[in-house]
């Protein structure tokens, strides 16, 4: 998304704050509560707006009453007649106040107004001479007296940084804002009814997880005081999920937040939301087949249709999308087949790709996995081919030594059932046909351990998973979603954190 037009940022100025801070007291001495009571019977501004206006005039005086309320985002005055405009998360309204209309308190009350007030109003409903809808109030209400100053006017606060700090007052000002959250609202919800309506069970896993698993991550750490014990704040979703699976559930899943102790980027954010589940009985080619449906009906519940823009690109959601052997795609991009390693560390070598992995701190190097150079040289040039399309692309297949939770292929145990989401340059889904074989993972646990530093928040067996697969897993189709990608996707949102309410941010200096 584009940044909104540049407009002035509201500076916390003394003599307005002293200001506002009068007229609170000139409110109170009125009589009126500056911080108001229950109001009932409004109507939202946005069903006010779809009611058929009369126009005002000789012949029709009345239109029909209405009650609203909401902040006031302008405000105009002609000695004995005020336009406001009035605000709520549905709309905006004009407010026509004439000093004929109201009391004389009312009168006195209106002319103590802020922008960024809170009111509610009564009135009729109709139309100005020219077009303009309007409510002509006779009832005024106090609410809310605001004693920060808001914009000066409504078309969007141009400072990024501003707009996140005061995300309160990017959501008043900045429509696409609201109209972004309102849209996560329902591409979440729609989500959730879709994996009901399939007999999934919407679950709630810890948050602090004694070991960091389930996913290759560096995780927050913090400690338990009464227990005096060390946690990490969880890093996925995946292992107590599959616990449950031993437990029985069949279908399950869990959409929480999820933290890493890692880069920001405008595709990373420190904590974010992620949908995990998992589905005994399937396999990597039935989670394709629901990951169409669960996107599928994310597109629908927008009602823009099956071809959204991104950027420059225009995505079409029709199913079924291509598949794209992992193999295949490194082959025509890289021109050497993934197990020729005289091939890989050349093509990595020409492509400017450490062949070591260095420990600064100790002064030390070992030399990479090989997967891991196919795996480089794949984000390196394979990634940027497949971004060239945009179109929502699977590619399958994958390594098996980068994937340690994932069933290995029967007929060629070095690749793994795992796919991966591409779509506009950009990894949407992650899944696999589950590793239910304990004597397997408990070795692939052991080799990930390998070379780890002690202190390493990675380097600990989880023998309870391992444990619990030995009490016997079905075997299972897994799936996770990165909720943010997939809201910054569908909303035409170029930066993660548009669709994260309150992003991490350094401290605001003074």
């Amino acid at each position: 998304m584009a940044d909104a037009p540049k407009n002035p940022v509201p500076a916390v100025e003394t003599d307005q704050a002293s200001v506002r801070l009068d007229k609170l007291r000139q409110l109170e001495a009125l009589g009126i509560d500056p911080w108001g009571q229950r109001f009932d019977g409004r109507t939202p501004i946005g069903e006010i707006r779809l009611l058929e206006p009369l126009p005002f005039d000789d012949a029709n005086p009345q239109g029909q009453r209405v009650t609203a309320a909401g902040r006031i985002v302008r405000h105009r005055t002609g000695g004995k007649l005020h336009f406001l405009e009035l605000w709520d998360q549905s709309g905006r309204i004009q407010l026509m106040i004439r000093v004929n209309k109201v009391s004389e308190l009312e009168w006195k009350v209106l002319n103590l107004l802020d922008l960024g007030d809170i009111v509610g109003v009564s009135g009729e409903f109709g139309k100005t001479k020219v077009g303009e809808l309007t409510i002509q109030v006779d009832q005024l209400t106090f609410l809310t007296k605001s004693l920060e100053p808001h914009p000066k006017d409504v078309f969007g606060l141009g400072d990024m940084e501003y707009r996140l700090r005061h995300r309160y007052l990017d959501m008043i000002y900045t429509p696409e804002t609201l109209k972004r959250i309102q849209q996560r609202v329902k591409i979440v919800r729609t989500i959730r009814n879709h994996l009901d309506d399939q007999g999934y069970v919407e679950v709630e896993t810890p948050t602090l997880h004694a070991i960091a698993g389930g996913a290759a991550a560096r995780p927050f750490d913090t400690h338990h005081n009464a227990l005096d014990l060390d946690l990490f704040v969880r890093i996925a979703l995946e292992l107590p999920l599959k616990r449950l699976l031993v437990g029985g559930l069949e279908k399950v899943y869990e959409i929480g937040r999820v933290f890493r102790n890692e880069g920001i980027s405008p595709r990373h954010n420190p904590e974010f939301t992620m949908l995990e589940l998992y589905c005994a009985y399937g396999d990597l080619f039935s989670i394709m087949e629901l990951t169409e449906g669960v996107f599928g009906a994310c597109v629908d519940v927008l009602g823009l249709g099956k071809i959204l823009p991104y950027g420059e690109c225009q995505i079409d959601f029709t199913g079924p999308w291509p598949r794209v052997l992992y193999a295949d795609i490194f082959r025509q991009t890289v021109g050497v087949d993934l197990f020729d390693e005289v091939g890989v560390r050349t093509a990595a070598t020409d492509n400017k790709i450490h062949l070591e992995l260095r420990d600064t701190k100790a002064g030390t190097s070992t030399p990479k996995q090989h997967e891991v150079l196919v795996h480089e040289l794949f984000e390196h040039l394979c990634e940027p081919e497949l971004a060239k399309s945009h179109q929502p692309t699977f590619v399958y297949d994958y390594p098996a030594a980068l994937c340690p939770l994932t069933k290995r292929k029967r007929e060629n145990p070095k690749l793994a059932e795992r796919f991966e989401l591409y779509i506009a340059g950009m990894e949407l889904a992650n899944a696999y046909t589950e590793l239910n074989d304990p004597i397997t993972q408990e070795a692939t646990f052991r080799e990930q351990l390998t070379g780890m530093n002690a202190d390493d928040s990675m380097a600990k067996m989880d023998d309870d998973f391992v444990r619990a697969l030995r009490h016997g897993m079905p075997p299972a189709g897994g799936l996770g979603i990165g909720i943010d990608r997939l809201v910054m996707l569908l909303t035409n949102t170029t930066t993660i954190r548009d669709v994260i309410l309150f992003p991490l941010l350094r401290p605001e200096t003074k």
